[in-house]
């Protein structure tokens, strides 16, 4: 087991810690802070957020610290503490011109830097590890600035396809990987791409808290799945058009009328459209709480994540396929280079076609001995286990470089 002690670590990226959805980064800063001294610098507020959103309490809570009527640095633990920057960043994205983007970024990264600077400072943070959570632009000049002990660039998102990275991002992610002391990704698609620019790239996989989602537990399944008929075929998570291929849905919904399709979380405009609304066998719950989720999961006979393959999914980590397993539940997933690791415990498709003869077999198959194997294997994917492959690259890059 490969342990990172008493270090100092600076964590930069794009979730805030007050965000209201999970987070990777905020789940390893505290697994990180078990052994070690960590600060969590949440990006900088914007200009453009800082006028449209300003009503908005997150923003008014940034403007009150930027003002200096808050306190910016809070410690949530005895080896976490969390920074609300005081400056506000210019908002660049929108020009096209590169050298005048990369000038402007610049100014922003060393405006940025100077306030993580003198919060570090508060702290007495020396030799520390700068742990870059994905973020391109703010942070790309971050290890000249803040001359870390080591940097460390973390991908877990095949962000440069979405709009907002694409122009800039798709020449300086490269560059950014590139001069980084090493790059861990939660994906094998994803540490197979930041090796192409940086051979001390490593895959680290991926932490998942399993405390809601317990095979065993008192359950009571809700009433607005237990009214519907076996068997039941379901998906949790956001319903967008980006992720999920409308197509395998309807399909197993058309050509297995007999089976309930059961879709639980937001959908977007697209799925709101979609023709699966006007099938009897496909039922929309909606929305759930997070702590309700194991219980719908508890209700499904097969689990489902019908991914589209599209730029942004195809590196994706799919943290649900382990809440799923976690549950002993049969899956069934589209085969990506991401899946290839649950391909001992997990249905497969390469096609539409394949979901129903994949949900057929898991349908006959399913035992405890199976149930088991999955729970066992999910739970090696602890945020422990994670960190620990995070410290093994940080010392074995750290051995070299000395």
């Amino acid at each position: 087991m490969s342990i990172l002690k008493n270090r100092d670590i600076i964590i930069v990226g794009q979730q805030p810690w007050d965000t209201a959805i999970g987070s990777n980064c905020k789940d390893l800063a505290l697994e990180f802070s078990k052994n070690n001294r960590v600060l969590y610098v949440n990006a900088p507020l914007d200009r453009r957020t800082s006028l449209q959103q300003r009503n908005v309490e997150l923003v008014k809570k940034r403007l009150r610290i930027i003002a200096g009527k808050e306190e910016g640095l809070e410690q949530v633990s005895p080896n976490l503490w969390v920074y609300y920057p005081k400056v506000i960043v210019e908002s660049i994205n929108w020009i096209k011109i590169m050298p005048v983007f990369r000038w402007l970024n610049k100014l922003n990264n060393r405006k940025f830097a100077r306030d993580i600077h003198v919060a570090s400072k508060r702290l007495n943070f020396e030799n520390f590890v700068l742990f870059n959570d994905n973020d391109i632009f703010r942070s790309f000049h971050l290890k000249e600035f803040l001359k870390p002990g080591i940097s460390v660039y973390y991908s877990r998102d095949y962000i440069i396809a979405t709009p907002y990275w694409q122009y800039h991002g798709k020449y300086m992610e490269p560059q950014l990987i590139e001069k980084s002391d090493l790059c861990v990704a939660n994906s094998v698609f994803l540490a197979n791409y930041c090796k192409k620019y940086n051979p001390n790239s490593f895959y680290v996989g991926q932490g998942c808290d399993f405390k809601l989602f317990k095979h065993d537990g008192p359950i009571s399944l809700p009433d607005d799945l237990s009214a519907i008929r076996g068997p039941r075929l379901g998906y949790v998570g956001a319903i967008l058009s980006l992720r999920l291929d409308e197509a395998i849905l309807l399909h197993l919904a058309k050509t297995r009328p007999d089976w309930s399709i059961i879709l639980v979380g937001p959908e977007d405009d697209d799925f709101k459209r979609s023709e699966l609304h006007q099938l009897d066998n496909v039922h929309f719950l909606g929305s759930k709480k997070t702590e309700t989720l194991a219980a719908y999961i508890k209700g499904f006979d097969v689990c489902l994540n019908p991914q589209a393959i599209n730029p942004l999914t195809i590196g994706n980590y799919p943290r649900k396929i382990d809440e799923y397993l976690a549950m002993g539940k049969p899956t069934i997933a589209t085969n990506t280079a991401a899946m290839s690791i649950f391909e001992q415990h997990v249905y497969l498709a390469e096609t539409k076609e394949d979901y129903v003869t994949l949900a057929e077999k898991a349908l006959v198959e399913h035992s405890e001995t199976l149930a088991t194997a999955r729970i066992n294997f999910a739970h090696t994917h602890t945020w422990a286990k994670n960190a620990e492959e995070i410290y093994q690259a940080i010392n074995d890059v750290s051995a070299n470089k000395s």
